[in-house]
């Protein structure tokens, strides 16, 4: 999918910089995974107490599928 976006060349030019991406769509795309996994990691880490376990770490880590 092609989208057209304005970015300021003095940010896209460190953004290029911290990816070490050859191209500015290289490091767009580098820039937006590790947007959208950051934000995966902190839903996980949101959910810290919430969930309950019937099995110990030590039982899940031994059953058998």
């Amino acid at each position: 999918m092609r989208a057209t976006v304005t970015i300021e060349k003095d940010i896209l030019d460190e953004l290029m910089t911290e990816t070490d991406a050859k191209s500015k769509a290289s490091a767009v795309k580098k820039a937006i995974a590790e947007y959208l996994r950051h934000r995966k990691i902190e839903k996980i880490k949101a959910m810290k107490g919430k969930l309950k376990f019937e099995k110990t770490a030590e039982e899940l880590r031994h059953f058998e599928r």
